[in-house]
C-alpha cells in the first residue's frame, strides 16, 4: 500500500471521451485527487461522483483536478457521467494496471465469497507529484467534502 511523501506511481489513461491524460500533465500546476471505485452507475460509486461533482468549482479554486478511477470501459464511464451531470474526468482501467500500482485491487469477501475488486480508495497529490495522503477503504458519503477540507489544510500549510 502507498503511503504519505511517496512518488506517486505514474500513468497514462483515456477519460470518459477517450482523450489521453498522463499524470505528468499536471505536475509542477494542479494538486490531483485520484479517486479510485468499483464500478460505473452503483448507488455508492454515484453518490461519491456526484458529491466530488458538486464541489468542483472548490477544488478547482485550490488548484486541484479531480480524476475518478475504475475498471470500466470510456463508453461505460461516458454514459455514466452523462446520466448523472458529472463533470469530473473519469478513466478507464480496464486492464487494472492503474489499479494495481496504487493498490486498490484487493481480495474481498462478500457473503462467504472470496473475489478481487477495487477498494474504494483516494489519493491526494501534490504539485509535485507527492502523495499528501493515502486514504484506502473510505465510505462513499461525505468523502468528497472530507478530501476538500484535507485540501484546504494542506494548502494552509504550504
Amino acid at each position: 500500500m502507498l503511503t504519505a511523501k511517496q512518488d506517486a506511481p505514474f500513468f497514462e489513461a483515456q477519460d470518459q471521451n477517450q482523450e489521453w491524460l498522463h499524470l505528468a500533465d499536471y505536475q509542477g500546476y494542479k494538486n490531483v485527487v485520484l479517486y479510485f471505485y468499483p464500478k460505473d452507475d452503483t448507488p455508492g460509486c454515484t453518490l461519491e461522483a456526484q458529491q466530488f461533482t458538486a464541489l468542483a468549482s472548490e477544488f478547482e479554486a485550490l488548484d486541484t483536478v479531480i480524476l475518478g478511477v475504475s475498471k470500466d470501459s470510456c463508453d461505460s464511464h461516458k454514459a455514466f457521467a452523462e446520466k448523472y451531470g458529472l463533470t469530473v474526468r473519469l478513466l478507464a482501467d480496464p486492464s487494472g494496471e492503474i489499479c494495481e500500482r496504487y493498490g486498490v485491487w484487493q481480495e474481498r469477501e462478500k457473503d462467504g465469497v472470496k473475489k478481487m475488486a477495487i477498494l474504494r480508495s483516494t489519493f491526494i497529490l501534490n504539485k509535485e507529484g507527492v502523495i499528501e495522503d493515502a486514504q484506502y477503504g473510505v465510505n462513499p458519503d461525505g468523502h468528497a467534502a472530507a478530501v476538500l477540507a484535507r485540501i484546504r489544510e494542506l494548502s494552509e500549510a504550504a
